[in-house]
């Protein structure tokens, strides 16, 4: 995979000092997560164990966010070592059982 850098992306590396060897490191050894209609690869502590298993030193990756497209074009950089603001946004249970209740008088 060898995806395009916006001019965004290029501009937000370089202003906080990520060199594309560690961007192509995160996009061939970083957790892929599709969420919010982007693709993130990530590198997070488990890949760095993993990797230096191959004999990958990726310990100045750790914490990297590569944002894609759907189109392989890389969005954005950035580094952030809390995985938890990945996970995709749920409807409320209120909210669920709302829309379930309206579905159901819609079909008849």
């Amino acid at each position: 995979m060898n995806p395009l850098m916006t001019q965004h992306a290029r501009i937000r590396s370089s202003a906080r000092r990520l060199p594309e060897n560690a961007v192509a490191a995160a996009l061939a050894y970083g957790r892929e997560v599709h969420t919010r209609g982007a693709i993130f690869y990530v590198v997070g502590r488990k890949e760095v164990r993993a990797a230096r298993r191959s004999g990958v030193d990726l310990s100045r990756s750790e914490g990297l966010h590569v944002v894609c497209t759907s189109e392989d074009r890389i969005l954005t950089v950035y580094r952030n070592h809390n995985l938890r603001s990945l996970r995709p946004n749920r409807r409320s249970r209120s909210r669920a059982i709302a829309f379930s209740f309206m579905r159901r008088f819609q079909t008849r």
